[in-house]
């Protein structure tokens, strides 16, 4: 086990949360967790290795993809559409990867304030079915894809954290 199940902070024994939002936000919060929790215990090289060559893929460039993703979906519901990108043009967020500490703490700090001001986009929109953006894209579509993405690299963190030091685990 990755977690003593007693100590996972994902562990929800009891009954699940009331309502389609509040499953949206419970689903979001524990794969945000499984990225903390890959990353947890690893230096700076470790986090920066690009574990499955050729790929540039490496869990740090996942956090840094992670924030530049965050920052996107405002884009797609904000009026005054996309902010700059924060790590430089395509691919910039893994191939600007180095094992550096101020690196790891730049991007770790980089998610936690564009998971932030994405959360306040969302929260103004409690009614799912609410069409927002250029696209108009429903609500709950954009909590979907917004929910997959971070699934899709959860399961590339399990196998990048298997590469690193060969820990496996929920």
């Amino acid at each position: 086990m990755w977690a003593d199940p007693d100590q996972d902070p994902r562990d929800n024994d009891g009954p699940g949360p009331e309502g389609e939002l509040a499953t949206y936000r419970s689903v979001l919060r524990d794969f945000r967790l499984t990225l903390e929790m890959k990353c947890q215990g690893l230096d700076p090289e470790q986090l920066a290795r690009r574990s499955v060559p050729p790929s540039t893929m490496s869990l740090l460039g996942l956090v840094r993809h992670l924030a530049e993703v965050e920052r996107d979906w405002r884009g797609w519901i904000l009026p005054e559409g996309p902010e700059p990108k924060l790590y430089g043009a395509r691919d910039a967020d893994f191939d600007g990867v180095a094992p550096e500490q101020a690196l790891v703490d730049g991007a770790f700090a980089d998610l936690a304030r564009e998971q932030a001001a994405t959360d306040a986009v969302f929260a103004r929109y409690a009614d799912l079915a609410t069409r927002v953006g250029k696209d108009q894209n429903s609500v709950r579509e954009l909590w979907v894809h917004r929910i997959e993405e971070y699934a899709r690299h959860c399961g590339h963190a399990d196998l990048l954290r298997e590469c690193v030091d060969g820990r496996v685990g929920q």
